[in-house]
């Protein structure tokens, strides 16, 4: 097949030319010969240092204890700037504290972007104003964000120093206070570990949110009012909880009751229907065993003589002689309870059906054609009780013509008397 390639094709499938072979530059290293074996280094030991010249070892610093330095330093370090500055700090030579200090108002927290033009529009309400001073960093020429008013006179200024606190200008509500540094005596700034307020007495747990113009006191008062209103507010947060879940077991109660009442009525319509189903039946059974043997006696009455005689009684009563055989007697067929019972067997008989119907026609034909027969042989024993004269004695002379009468038509019923060898049969028992 590869005859039929291409020249280019078959030239990839040609077999390349053998390596050649080329003797190794140097030996390898299993085949080179050491002139000095392998050895432990059992003769170096006296070469290490001797373990009591060694230094002790060294124990690095962790994190969390670097941090815990740089902190005690840089607290030192400010403890000792602090120190410094109060040695410098003189608050009755300082250049920019002019003016007497009882007139002087100190207003705090203003925005740096409140001009001195909009300060004294706001305080010169209260009184005229001898000079203001904005306090401004030495570094950057940025306001610091207080200042000092001074009045002409010293009315005006405690005018302004009740009622202009918590003024807001530009945004900004203001603390206003008088000058502290130049009339109370042992006066600290806050930058020197003084001033007031708690939003720098330490840690998070007791410094306060605000800080104002109040002694340490009233601020102490008002952590407790407000230890005081979170113990209020967690005790009825609780008392609302407690409640919620008493009301919430009662729901539980109530609903539990609920369904149990529901469960309880349900159970009582279930017995009661069961009571008006077992009535139902038991009435229905009632009915029915009436109706079949109201059928059994009518099938009885019917099929004793087509009403020539009444059906005996249960207590074995004697049929009534009303009359020679062959007349109606009241309760006949021409009779009151006669014709009510046709009625019934008649609305009975349209309410069946077509099955029903066929076999009640069937039933009446054999009724009929039994009747019949009966008539033809009561003729016949008639003639022959005429023509013989006193006849054979079959032990039913003192019954007379009724009596036979009587057996001979109630052949086709289910329970008759019959003469079997001169003796009465009585009905077989139902």
């Amino acid at each position: 097949m590869t005859q039929f390639l291409p020249p280019n094709l078959l030239a990839l499938f040609a077999p390349r030319d053998p390596i050649p072979y080329l003797p190794p530059l140097e030996k390898l290293p299993h085949e080179k010969h050491h002139n000095q074996p392998y050895c432990g280094i059992a003769p170096y030991i006296r070469e290490f240092e001797d373990p009591r010249d060694a230094p002790p070892p060294t124990r690095a610093e962790t994190r969390e204890e670097r941090m815990e330095r740089k902190r005690r330093e840089k607290i030192e370090r400010r403890q000792q700037e602090v120190e410094t500055e109060l040695k410098m700090w003189d608050p009755h030579n300082d250049p920019n504290a002019q003016g007497d200090a009882f007139k002087t108002l100190f207003v705090a927290r203003v925005n740096y972007d409140t001009t001195e033009s909009k300060l004294r529009r706001e305080f010169e309400v209260y009184g005229p104003i001898k000079r203001i001073h904005m306090v401004y960093s030495k570094r950057s020429g940025k306001p610091r964000g207080y200042a000092f008013i001074e009045y002409e006179h010293e009315r005006d200024m405690h005018s302004a120093y009740k009622h202009a606190d918590g003024k807001k200008i530009d945004g900004r509500r203001v603390l206003v206070d008088v000058e502290r540094g130049r009339t109370v005596k042992g006066w600290r700034p806050r930058r020197l570990g003084g001033g007031l307020g708690g939003t720098r007495r330490g840690g998070a747990d007791v410094n306060i949110r605000h800080s104002g113009r109040d002694d340490t006191s009233r601020y102490d008062e008002r952590d407790r009012d407000r230890d005081r209103e979170r113990e209020r507010r967690e005790r009825s947060r609780e008392r609302d909880k407690e409640r919620e879940r008493r009301r919430s077991r009662s729901r539980d109660r109530r609903r539990r009751s609920r369904s149990r009442d529901k469960e309880e009525r349900r159970r009582s319509r279930e017995r009661s229907k069961d009571k008006d189903r077992d009535r139902k039946r038991r009435s229905s059974r009632s009915r029915e065993r009436a109706r079949r043997e109201r059928e059994r006696k009518e099938e009885l009455r019917s099929g004793g003589g087509g009403g020539d005689m009444a059906e005996p009684s249960e207590a074995g009563d004697a049929p009534p002689d009303d009359g020679p055989p062959g007349e109606l007697g009241p309760d006949g067929p021409d009779g009151p309870e006669e014709k009510g019972r046709d009625r019934d067997r008649e609305r009975r008989r349209s309410h069946r059906s077509e099955r029903e119907r066929r076999r009640d026609r069937d039933r009446e034909r054999d009724r009929e054609h039994k009747r019949g027969e009966r008539g033809g042989e009561r003729g016949r024993e008639e003639a022959r009780g005429g023509a013989g004269g006193g006849g054979q004695d079959n032990g039913l002379e003192g019954l007379g013509g009724d009596g036979r009468d009587m057996y001979m038509e109630s052949e086709g019923g289910d329970g008759y008397l019959a003469p079997e060898n001169g003796y009465l049969m009585e009905a077989a028992p139902e």
